[in-house]
């Protein structure tokens, strides 16, 4: 699977932006899709995931209330919808996709994803 990250750019607090992820082959609603954001010099940080089926969502606290996972399977594609974004927010956000068989749990870590994409850069100016 071929990941493909769009829809960064700069934005004022407050501000929203929805960020997509293409992904290619016929295999895309075998897979659970997680959104991570990571700076320089921070760890690699889990934002929402979304079941394959569409049926479920988790999300990190620090972005509960403001950011919404969604997926269409027909397109083969994620998005995440990003309001009231804060200065924090900033960093570059990556999708990632885990294989529906190696289950839900643990979905926040980054470690059992099986493919990622390039990652887009959102910066939110204070």
């Amino acid at each position: 699977v071929q990941l493909q990250a769009s829809g960064g750019g700069l934005v004022q607090t407050g501000g929203s932006l929805r960020l997509s992820c293409a992904a290619s082959g016929r295999t895309f609603s075998r897979y659970h899709i997680g959104w991570f954001r990571q700076g320089p010099g921070k760890e690699r940080e889990f934002v929402a995931a979304i079941k394959r089926g569409g049926d479920s969502t988790y999300y990190a606290a620090s972005v509960k209330g403001r950011f919404a996972i969604s997926r269409d399977n027909a397109e083969n594609t994620v998005y995440l919808q990003m309001n009231s974004l804060k200065p924090e927010d900033t960093d570059v956000y990556y999708c990632a996709v885990r294989r529906y068989d190696r289950g839900w749990s643990d979905i926040e870590r980054s470690a059992l994803y099986d493919f990622w994409g390039q990652g887009t850069q959102v910066t939110v100016s204070s």
